[in-house]
Parts: C-alpha cells; structure tokens; sequence
C-alpha cells in the first residue's frame, strides 16, 4: 500500500514510518521543516511539505494514496494554552480526508487519546467520551466524526493512545514528571498517588498503527494500551530514586503550582485495557512495561524538558 502519514516525524510517527516501510509499504510523510523532511527522506520514505493547516495539501496526498494514518496535532499550541485551537486544526484536517476518501473504502487511521476517559474504571473500547463543548471534547468530537465517515465509504478506525507512549527518547509526560522532580528536588505524586496511567511502549504503538492500516474493520475502535494503569506513585517512586531525591505526596490544591500545566493529566485516572483490539488484530504488545522502561535508567541520563 501507498501510505500518507502526518505527522511521520514525530515521536509516534518515527516508529510507525519504518514498521511500514518493513512491512513493505510504500510511505509518504508530511514535513514542515527541512529538518523533518531529511529525516524521513533517511528513513526511506518520500516527503510531502507542508503542515495540518495546508488543507489542500492533505487533500492531494491523500488522493494519491491507498490510506492515511494522522499523526499529527499541533501539541506545541494545545499544551501552552490553546488545546481548543490544536483540537479545531485537527478536525479540519479529517473533515479534509473524509471529503476525498469517500466512497473509496479505503483506510484512515487517526491518533486520539484516552486520558480522562473512564474515570475510577477501567474504559474500553465500547467507552465514548463525553462530548461537551470543552476544549478537550472537541478532540473527541473528531474521534467521532472520523468514526461516522464509515457511513460514507471510508474504513475510518480511531487508535485512543495510551496516555503514556514511553521509550527511549521520549519527550512526554514521564520526561515532564523528571524535569520537575529535578526542578523542584522531589519526586512528587498527588494525593496518594493511586490514580492509575495506561501506558504502551512507542513500538508496540507501532505496530498496531499498521495493523489498523492493513486490515482494521470500518468504525472500529483501538485502544493503543499494553498495560491497563500503572500508579502515579510507583512512577514517582522509581523517578526519585534514580534521581536520589525523596519522594512526596503534593495535595490536589497544590497540583498546578508544583507540576505546572501537566498538573491536570497527571492527576486524572485514566486506566485502559485493549482486550477487543487484541481480539480484533491478534495485537500482541511485547515491549517494556513503563516501570521496566524506567529501570533502564536512559530517562535519566540528561536533563528532561518540560513543555
């Protein structure tokens, strides 16, 4: 298959990009930047320029192609203040994809997320956020436009990833958590840190990014989770003692003036299980688990950004 992907070069899409191409698809990734262009040009795919607002650059690439997987959000707007902005260019680019897709039955994979999902259970995949008018509901309501556009001819699947895609070189929330242990000289969690994460390892995303593409039935739901929930405190447990700082419980109250803008994901319970996707594509998660992950020490090994 010939395969357009945004957001090709991006912490997701450097794994999906090359699990593709092993596969023997062919791959064409949006680049905004000269540097992400020769990025993917080294990693064997060809390269489209151009950003999720270039409408009329998604609507040729995806013309051309046998499928698309979305990657891309602009997380750099939706973390400093504007997720309802990132959310609105988000739904632009998929309404752009189902106008051309339709009636094709050809494939369109996007990325969304679970965070906040089921609070205090475990969601699955039957679960559909609440769609309420909030900033981060209009990503949801994306989800479900994508899903909708199985009505209309396109093999439309959503992928919910974990809140935690962790590995080597990870520039999310785990590496936020040890920037502001090393800021602050402890390793905290919130209250008894018992709210829950669910986490994947990148590769393991991966590879059930291409399962999607390949063979995943219209309308379906994935839950991109190898583990259901790991607790906040044993995260902040291995942080501190990799980082030889103590560790500590900071009151809900207090939460954003210690953890800044991460404060509200890393207090919420977001536990996750991937039982029908694991059914529906024979995914198998093999990598890591995020506490083994940490053991390894890398996160560890230079100064983490928060941001």
């Amino acid at each position: 298959m010939r395969i357009f992907v945004t957001g090709a070069s991006g912490w997701i899409g450097s794994a999906v990009v090359p699990e593709l191409i092993d596969a023997g698809h062919q791959v064409v990734g949006l680049a905004r930047s000269e540097s992400s262009a020769a990025a993917l040009t080294e990693a064997g795919a060809e390269v489209v320029r151009g950003t999720v607002d270039d409408l009329g650059v998604l609507r040729e690439a995806a013309a051309a192609a046998d499928g698309v997987i979305h990657l891309a959000f602009k997380h750099d707007i939706a973390f400093s203040g504007d997720f309802r902005g990132a959310a609105e260019a988000d739904r632009r680019a998929v309404d752009a994809f189902g106008e051309v897709l339709a009636g094709t039955g050809r494939p369109l994979v996007i990325a969304s997320g679970l965070a906040g999902l089921a609070g205090g259970r475990v969601a699955t995949e039957q679960d559909m956020p609440e769609v309420d008018g909030s900033p981060t509901s209009v990503r949801a309501a994306t989800s479900q436009a994508a899903l909708a556009l199985a009505e209309r001819g396109v093999r439309s699947v959503v992928v919910r990833l974990a809140p935690t895609c962790h590995g080597e070189g990870d520039p999310g929330f785990v590496a936020s958590l040890v920037a502001v242990a090393r800021a602050k000289g402890v390793s905290a969690y919130i209250g008894d840190g018992a709210n829950r994460w669910a986490a994947v390892h990148r590769l393991d995303a991966a590879r059930l990014f291409r399962l999607a593409v390949e063979k995943a039935p219209a309308g379906t739901v994935l839950h991109g989770v190898a583990e259901e929930g790991v607790a906040l405190r044993d995260i902040a447990e291995v942080i501190g003692r990799h980082l030889g700082i103590p560790v500590t419980t900071v009151a809900p109250e207090a939460a954003e003036g210690h953890f800044g803008w991460a404060a509200g994901f890393i207090g919420l319970d977001s536990a996750a299980s991937h039982t029908r996707t694991a059914e529906l594509l024979d995914w198998r998660p093999e990598r890591l688990g995020l506490v083994e992950d940490l053991e390894k020490g890398y996160y560890f090994d230079a100064p983490a950004v928060t941001g």
